[in-house]
């Protein structure tokens, strides 16, 4: 009876986790419609920003970079949460909160990134090196962007990374932490292997276009993908090799 109580109790924490991250990431991606809708708009009345940045612009960019982040990365981490809840649970450690703050660690790494990925537009579009509408590099930097996301694909500390995102129970089981404490390092921890597995592809967006919200989907999709399909180097390798080869085509048609 006992064992059928915390099944059901589990189960419904599990249920209200998975709501809750479906509807942080769904209201993440309804603003950057919004954003992208807004963004197209001014660009076709001729009002795209080619001002040098204010503080203030920096700051609204670094809090646009960390929606796309929630958007991007925490669908892919919904697994690693939901096995957090289980153990946790299991283990009869503190419950509700932590989810949250196991969350919470994790969405502080990429908020980091978030902060840095700005400062790299900000000094993008100080140069003239982006487009005043999907806000994509040159051809040049894409090429080269492109060439450096292959290129990490194949090194070992891609795979390294990848392996610790794609065994939730590994993970919590070599790292875990008790309380609340433990939770939010936890979290960061697993947000440090994330950023580590997908920091190239992040940069990727400038490829595209950064306010590009189907190459956004796109590369969004893949790291779901990788993180969910454990078929050895298989799909790491083939994008890595994809990547170089399209990367290589770009540089050489712009040389």
């Amino acid at each position: 009876m006992r064992d059928a109580t915390i099944e059901a109790v589990l189960h419904r924490e599990r249920a209200v986790t998975l709501a809750g991250l479906v509807v942080l990431a769904g209201l993440a991606w309804l603003y950057l419609l919004r954003l992208g809708r807004e963004t197209a708009g001014m660009a076709e009345m001729g009002m795209a920003q080619t001002a040098p940045w204010t503080a203030i612009d920096a700051l609204l960019a670094a809090a646009m970079w960390t929606v796309m982040m929630v958007a991007m990365m925490l669908p892919s981490a919904a697994p690693m949460v939901l096995v957090f809840v289980a153990v946790n649970r299991r283990r009869g450690g503190v419950r509700y909160l932590d989810p949250g703050v196991f969350v919470l660690g994790y969405l502080a790494v990429w908020t980091l990134v978030s902060a840095a990925a700005a400062g790299a537009e900000w000094e993008l579009n100080r140069a003239a090196l982006l487009s005043d509408g999907l806000r994509a590099a040159t051809p040049l930097i894409g090429g080269a962007l492109l060439v450096a996301a292959g290129v990490y694909q194949l090194t070992p500390l891609k795979y390294a990374c990848l392996s610790r995102c794609q065994t939730p129970v590994g993970f919590l089981l070599s790292e875990w932490r008790e309380g609340r404490r433990g939770a939010l390092v936890m979290g960061a921890r697993h947000g440090l292997f994330c950023v580590g597995c997908c920091w190239v592809l992040m940069a990727l967006l400038f490829v595209g276009g950064v306010m590009n919200l189907a190459w956004v989907a796109a590369i969004a999709g893949f790291v779901l993908l990788e993180k969910l399909v454990s078929v050895g180097r298989l799909v790491t390798w083939s994008a890595g090799g994809a990547l170089i080869g399209w990367g290589g085509f770009t540089l050489l048609r712009n040389l």
